[in-house]
């Protein structure tokens, strides 16, 4: 399915804001991108979409525990597979999660950069495999929201 498909299909959207077809169209081509945005521009339907475009799963790292809860909330609510790993989970759910992924049912799973949730995501990786991105597990990372020190 096309970019403008998923979004509209997905989200409601019949065009994309400024900025986003051209990370999309990046990305879906294989080539890795930055995309420095302000608040409310849009940032994370520039690694949905192809998230929903690629085979796979893509990890999105995000510091910002409260913002993945809504996010998985919203993609689940559009019928966009999508779990979240974390320290708020209690053992159990994380545990569901950990089985999800294993089964392969998520388009998007969203990890702290704690690192607890970094050695169960590595420990998914197959000893077989060369990459996740190989095996498919994997189609891709996002950096959710980073910031930037200035001196």
């Amino acid at each position: 399915m096309e970019p403008r498909e998923l979004l509209k299909r997905y989200f409601g959207h019949s065009a994309f804001r400024p900025g986003q077809e051209t990370l999309i169209d990046g990305l879906l081509s294989g080539r890795d991108v930055l995309g420095v945005m302000p608040t409310g521009a849009g940032k994370s339907m520039c690694y949905q979409i192809p998230a929903l475009a690629m085979e796979g799963m893509t990890l999105v790292i995000s510091p910002l525990i409260s913002l993945m809860a809504d996010q998985v909330a919203a993609l689940n609510q559009a019928g966009v597979p999508g779990a979240y790993l974390n320290s708020a989970l209690d053992l159990e759910a994380y545990q569901e999660v950990l089985q999800g992924i294993r089964r392969g049912i998520y388009k998007l799973l969203y990890v702290a950069p704690e690192r607890r949730a970094q050695v169960i995501i590595f420990q998914l990786v197959p000893d077989s495999a060369p990459s996740w991105h190989s095996d498919r597990l994997l189609s891709a990372v996002a950096a959710g929201k980073v910031n930037f020190p200035i001196d």
